[in-house]
């Protein structure tokens, strides 16, 4: 098995206060994995812990064999909008520009191919014809479609998205799905932290069912099973209609 995240007995803590308990699960390249669960349940964390954002107690984390630390050039990331700096002045081209500084060596600036890249990551997400604006001008979508085209540039192995579906239009919805699925025919590996259990069939391969423990990790048939969720999100019946619908 060709693991490309590994996560062995992970526990995270704030101020005292358990955020993830003895969390162990690996996933094989090429995956679309959802991170799905009850507000407050760890998902975020879980994606910043695997980053190296956040420190963790307890626990390793392995990807593509190595240390976060040793691989970060072949990992990408797209936070949630709600911790980006929209006033920041930067245009929609330098943002993007910004994923192929991994590659750059210290001290150097992009050159020609550089931005080419940038470029053809822009155009890939619609969104060549804004490389001038400003991104706190954008709508939501195009927002997000910026970060991930930031990610394209940097030409990962890894994705991790946290939130990217939140606040923004379906059309943008549809175009980032459409790539993350390209990128795991491709052989890319992308963790999606997500909340909207209706879509999970529709957009994962695998599934990650958190409340601070692993409640259940697998196929999405498998773990998205009513007494499953019922558990994961203490019964709460507002999910279970929302999955009964859509199942």
């Amino acid at each position: 098995m060709n693991k490309s995240i590994s996560v062995d007995q992970l526990n995270v803590s704030y101020y005292g206060e358990t955020a993830l308990r003895d969390v162990s699960f690996s996933i094989e390249a090429g995956n679309i994995v959802g991170i799905i669960g009850p507000n407050g349940a760890g998902k975020s964390t879980l994606l910043k812990s695997i980053l190296g954002l956040i420190p963790k107690d307890t626990g390793h984390i392995k990807i593509m064999e190595k240390s976060n630390r040793d691989i970060r050039k072949k990992i990408a990331y797209v936070p949630q909008r709600s911790d980006v700096d929209w006033d920041f002045p930067i245009s929609v081209f330098d943002t993007v520009l910004i994923g192929r500084y991994p590659s750059l060596k210290i001290a150097s600036k992009p050159k020609k191919a550089d931005k080419e890249v940038a470029m053809h990551a822009l155009g890939k997400v619609g969104m060549a014809d804004f490389k001038n604006r400003q991104i706190g001008e954008l709508s939501g979508g195009q927002q997000q479609r910026v970060f991930l085209a930031r990610a394209l540039a940097q030409q990962a192995e890894v994705f991790f998205l946290d939130e990217p579906f939140v606040g923004i239009d379906i059309r943008s919805e549809e175009i980032i799905m459409t790539i993350l699925k390209e990128l795991s025919t491709s052989g890319k590996t992308i963790m999606v932290v997500h909340h909207d259990l209706s879509k999970a069939k529709e957009y994962f391969q695998q599934v990650i069912l958190l409340n601070q423990a692993l409640m259940d990790f697998g196929e999405v048939e498998d773990v998205m099973q009513p007494e499953t969720i019922a558990k994961a999100y203490e019964g709460q019946l507002s999910f279970l209609k929302e999955l009964a619908v859509e199942s």
